[in-house]
């Protein structure tokens, strides 16, 4: 008689994609927690204006777009865990950077260099763990869930970046920026230790002729991922120092806001690209998203510029896999690491060229614009996904499980 309770309610696959979420939390916690510090120490202590914050921010996603072929070739080559480890190892170097800078506060032109090259090793960790993560769990978790793993990562890297705005702030204006350097220096060091238990997936091979492939099957969704793409980049960078100018307090809830209402997306929505395809999914959260971003540039009150953040974050939440997934699907099965690589490379582009560009139209325009122009930019990805969903929207296989 065979009485043994199956103690497999959750699969060593599934505690494998928990752990790596666990990671990827881990991380972002103390990545959100710079969020809405580092506008202030940069404004503040260091005396530079909206064009250098912009410049320090797109340092991150400048150094995420030339790091994102390389992580994704190690990924496939090498394992995502290796891809990740190395993540990890510049993340924690990045809050000694961080640490390094204060000791050059008073030459604000070395802090801030300083200060630059911490954010661009940040910008290469961060391309290495969520690169790696996706691959890893994409592989863990087999086909028909694309879309589903994509969204389930992308959550525990938002919930982080949610929870570590008002962690940031508490930092902040308790210990300085001193206490930012050594949470992220900390928090890196952590979640090398939930790395290592878990198992590695056996990496596959790769030819020049996979990059060639990759590159032609991720060239449209990448563009389309990129215009919708630079809210986050605006909300990231910006929505802070707007929102503290406009004297809507506590300014912190503008990013957690935006955070909180992608994850409840992500939480309660997270399998429609699954069920609807990609594009179809993608063309409808860069509405909501467009409307949101609009709202706050719009709104004469504070209660309706957070309402117009959660939209924003509302909308964004399936934008990322939408349009992710239809990179997966058409890219080949052995370079999907790769294929998420060159993906996210599109949305870091746009960031590390449109971040520098848009802190110099609010130094004329004023703040309130870029959120504006953030709307009109984002809608452009519309015609993008249409395009997408009738060249040809391969059919996903549906596994129930």
């Amino acid at each position: 008689m065979s009485m043994t309770m199956p103690q497999r309610s959750v699969s060593p696959a599934g505690r494998s994609v928990l752990s790596l979420m666990a990671s990827v939390f881990t991380v972002f916690l103390v990545t959100g927690a710079a969020l809405p510090s580092l506008p202030l120490h940069i404004h503040d202590q260091l005396g530079f204006g909206p064009f250098m914050i912009g410049l320090v921010s797109g340092a991150q996603f400048a150094a995420s777009l030339i790091s994102r072929f390389w992580s994704g070739s190690v990924s496939d080559r090498r394992g995502p865990k290796h891809a990740v480890t190395a993540g990890l190892i510049m993340a924690a170097l990045a809050g000694v950077f961080y640490l390094l800078s204060l000791l050059a506060l008073a030459s604000p032109v070395l802090s801030v260099a300083i200060l630059l090259a911490g954010r661009a090793l940040l910008g290469g960790a961060e391309s290495f763990i969520m690169t790696g993560a996706q691959s890893w769990c994409l592989a863990l978790a087999g086909p028909g869930h694309a879309g589903k793993m994509i969204a389930w990562i992308g959550t525990a890297m938002f919930v982080a970046l949610a929870a570590g705005a008002p962690l940031g702030s508490f930092l902040y204006a308790n210990w300085g920026f001193a206490a930012i350097g050594l949470a992220t220096f900390a928090g890196a060091v952590a979640t090398l230790a939930l790395v290592a238990p878990i198992p590695t997936v056996k990496p596959a091979p790769q030819g020049e002729k996979a990059i060639a492939r990759v590159l032609k099957a991720v060239w449209l969704p990448g563009m389309g991922m990129a215009f919708a793409g630079i809210g986050y980049g605006t909300m990231t960078a910006f929505a802070v120092l707007l929102f503290v100018q406009r004297g809507w307090q506590p300014a912190w809830l503008s990013f957690t806001a935006f955070a909180v209402a992608l994850m409840v997306a992500r939480v309660f929505f997270g399998p429609l690209p699954d069920r609807l395809g990609g594009a179809r999914t993608a063309i409808i959260f860069v509405v909501i998203h467009s409307v949101g971003m609009a709202l706050v540039w719009f709104s004469p009150f504070a209660w309706l510029a957070f309402v117009g953040t959660a939209l924003a974050g509302f909308g964004y939440a399936l934008v990322y896999p939408g349009f992710g997934m239809e990179a997966v699907a058409r890219a080949p099965m052995e370079a999907r690491g790769l294929a998420m690589g060159v993906y996210s490379a599109f949305i870091d582009l746009s960031l590390g060229i449109l971040a520098p560009l848009l802190g110099l139209v609010a130094n004329v325009a004023g703040l309130g614009s870029i959120f504006l122009i953030n709307a009109l930019l984002a809608l452009c990805a519309v015609p993008i996904a249409l395009r997408l969903r009738s060249h040809h929207q391969p059919e996903q296989e549906r596994i129930s499980s």
